[in-house]
């Protein structure tokens, strides 16, 4: 990014600048509708922004491709006020933290503060992008994905639906061909450039049955720590009769159960580090770890 003197750029005109590089380098195609959809301008006012990024900001950066009716990244894209990197991206999905940095960078006198940020598992922006296009248009998508159990690699075909930040690493939640049953894919673990495929997917969102089920996971504090502690973790977890009730898709159980620290098969032997256990393990033990049999059930999505 350019030095902070360099930017004689209003607050809001900065944030849809940013927007602009983001969106092209990731998803590699750019309209006015993604600046009117994200910041409720105009089109009038996106063209002018786009404009005036192209001119003023980065010349050249971006190319106008009448057959996509967007503009690309030029072959010689070079980031003027992002970091180029698939973090930005992938934050953009959940902007809180992505509006923490950019206050950081800018430095403009808000109170002093830090955010910690623990490092993530890096995509590649070809995976990034061909894994967008397949989940927005429904594509089935050809990859090479490499994993602790199999670090040779393998190449499968899967019907991604929804990306899944689970606190880390980002991950794709696709119908997988070679497993028959829907999995989870870490995006950073796709290498090459995956090959979106012509043909539709055959499995949906909505007979993915673990992603539509909602479920509670029901937490208390670890019962070996004294009733006084006890009180101070229900305290700063804001239970309520000593529970903290937590809704999410079963799918992501494990996930959130990793986000608060517990391992539902081995308990951590010092109570003041695990400080919570699960109150329900028994009605959520089949979603611990992944399936090993198939579902594929056509039910309501939430």
């Amino acid at each position: 990014m350019m030095k902070k003197t360099e930017w004689p750029i209003r607050w809001d005109l900065l944030l849809r600048y940013r927007l602009i590089e983001i969106i092209a380098l990731w998803e590699g195609r750019l309209t006015t509708n993604h600046i009117c959809h994200g910041f409720g301008i105009g089109r009038q006012q996106a063209s002018k922004d786009i404009n005036t990024y192209l001119r003023e900001i980065a010349p050249g950066n971006l190319i106008y491709d009448r057959h996509l009716k967007g503009y690309v990244p030029a072959p010689d894209f070079h980031p003027a006020v992002t970091r180029g990197d698939s973090e930005e991206y992938l934050e953009l999905l959940t902007r809180t933290d992505a509006l923490s940095q950019t206050f950081e960078s800018l430095n403009i006198g808000l109170p002093n503060s830090t955010v910690l940020h623990v490092p993530r598992h890096l995509a590649d922006p070809s995976v990034v992008r061909a894994v967008v296009t397949a989940t927005r248009q429904g594509r089935r998508l050809e990859v090479e994905y490499f994993s602790l159990a199999r670090p040779e690699g393998v190449v499968s075909v899967i019907e991604p639906h929804t990306l899944v930040y689970s606190g880390q690493r980002w991950q794709v939640r696709a119908w997988s061909d070679e497993h028959r049953q829907y999995r989870d894919f870490v995006l950073s673990r796709l290498r090459g450039t995956p090959r979106v495929m012509p043909e539709r997917n055959r499995h949906s969102v909505h007979q993915d049955v673990d992603w539509n089920r909602i479920v509670t996971v029901e937490l208390k504090p670890d019962r070996r720590l004294t009733p006084d502690q006890q009180a101070i973790i229900a305290s700063d977890y804001g239970m309520s009769d000593g529970r903290l009730r937590l809704e999410t898709r079963a799918a992501l159980v494990r996930y959130l159960l990793a986000l608060v620290g517990i391992r539902p098969y081995k308990a951590d032997p010092d109570p003041l580090v695990q400080q919570l256990e699960l109150a329900n393990a028994d009605a959520l033990a089949p979603w611990f770890r992944a399936r090993s049999k198939p579902r594929e059930e056509t039910v309501q999505a939430c």
